[in-house]
């Protein structure tokens, strides 16, 4: 994969970015070139059935903490006619989108599912305790990213909004601008700049918002604790929580898309290939196997 180097060419906002890695609490995702879909880890309800899954672009699999409660988790696809697919979990009808259409990009929260239509507003099903799927007068959203207990949007021009959970200040993100990427972890939001720097709000408990001296990052990627970075030149930085070593990753290159699961970091390589750090109590980075998958399409 060739990179232009932030210093050279100001990022630009990627308008409804599609996942083609994404990783949850206890699984991970693939979807694979031809369009269908590969998963390991923890099946209990079912978030790893997707193997009839056809005709995919992307992906997206709900995080959560880590906690004796937590764990349950659901899985959604998009599919290229803008319909949209659900597996797991499904208590507070988080995977009830048989209806959706016309999505052009979608994100998992730990309870919830958002999804962004083509005209650029927003539909939201799943928990809404904390205001998390009030996003009915949201529009002008190029994408969205999904929290524990809040939901962060990225405008076309840049700027960003919140809903949901704010008791951290994960949800302080109404001074953004020349943003480009948005990702949302347990308590904290992270922003990649159009400078190819990023910025923080949230719980920096275990120094998760400590991004502030990134430079020439592409693309972000959140766990509940733990940020990563992709470099313009494949590399992978990352910050904050690292019991299970999901922060290990200043080995890896020929990088081109990164996704993090609750404590677990996946790296999609130029060739197809994957691999991952961190927790694999359910078997969620046994993916050394996988080939195929499918490389995003950098607009930078």
């Amino acid at each position: 994969m060739d990179y232009t180097s932030p210093k050279e060419t100001v990022l630009t906002v990627k308008r409804w970015p599609k996942d083609t890695i994404t990783a949850g609490r206890r699984h991970t995702v693939g979807l694979k070139s031809d369009g269908t879909v590969i998963a390991v880890g923890d099946n209990k309800l079912g978030q790893c059935d997707v193997s009839g899954w056809r005709d995919m672009v992307a992906v997206a699999a709900g995080n959560v903490h880590m906690a004796t409660n937590t764990g349950n988790a659901h899985t959604i696809g998009l599919r290229s006619d803008g319909t949209v697919a659900a597996v797991g979990w499904n208590l507070h009808n988080q995977c009830n989108v048989n209806d959706w259409r016309d999505m052009v990009a979608v994100a998992t929260g730990w309870r919830h599912t958002i999804g962004v239509k083509s005209d650029g507003t927003v539909v939201a099903v799943g928990r809404n305790n904390e205001g998390e799927c009030n996003v009915t007068g949201w529009h002008d959203i190029a994408g969205v990213a999904a929290g524990d207990w809040h939901t962060i949007g990225l405008k076309l021009d840049g700027t960003v909004t919140a809903v949901g959970n704010n008791r951290y200040r994960q949800c302080n993100v109404s001074g953004w601008c020349d943003i480009v990427a948005v990702a949302a972890g347990y308590l904290h939001t992270i922003g990649l700049k159009s400078d190819g720097t990023v910025t923080a709000v949230g719980d920096n408990k275990y120094g998760q918002c400590d991004v502030s001296g990134w430079h020439g990052i592409v693309a972000i990627a959140v766990g509940s604790n733990h940020t990563i970075g992709l470099k313009s030149d494949g590399t992978v930085t990352a910050v904050g929580w690292n019991k299970y070593g999901q922060c290990s990753v200043s080995d890896w290159h020929n990088i081109v898309a990164i996704a993090s699961g609750c404590a677990h970091s996946i790296g999609l390589k130029s060739n197809g290939t994957v691999v991952a750090v961190g927790d694999n109590e359910y078997g969620q980075c046994d993916i050394s196997g996988w080939h195929g998958i499918q490389l995003p399409g950098f607009s930078f």
